[in-house]
């Protein structure tokens, strides 16, 4: 069976889109995300957030996603928390701000300096 290789750049099919408008609705839709098996469900809907949202957006949604009572420090089986896992990335620190502000703690990683 062969496998494909990811693609990256210009070789990519749906061109990235980065001016579109969010409405609420469609930033609340994210809450409704199911988690595959072994994921707590709140750490799956923080990690696609991420992964789909610009920082404005994202901030808007961590709003509702503590509004309705969700968790931004629901732990993986090794402690981690969503945060530790954005550290990671140089360009996510917008993303973090938005988490910090609404209360997000690191579970095992806390960056220096913080």
């Amino acid at each position: 069976m062969a496998t494909e290789e990811k693609k990256t750049g210009k070789d990519r099919i749906q061109p990235a889109t980065r001016n579109e408008e969010w409405s609420d609705e469609r930033v609340r839709a994210f809450l409704l995300l199911e988690p595959p098996e072994g994921i707590p469900a709140d750490y799956h809907i923080l990690l696609k957030a991420y992964r789909g949202m610009l920082p404005d957006t994202f901030s808007r949604f961590v709003r509702f996603f503590v509004e309705e009572g969700h968790d931004v420090n629901t732990r993986l089986t090794d402690n981690s928390t969503i945060l530790d896992h954005l550290a990671r990335h140089r360009r996510a620190w917008p993303y973090v701000e938005a988490l910090k502000e609404a209360g997000a703690e690191y579970g095992v990683d806390k960056p220096a300096g913080e």
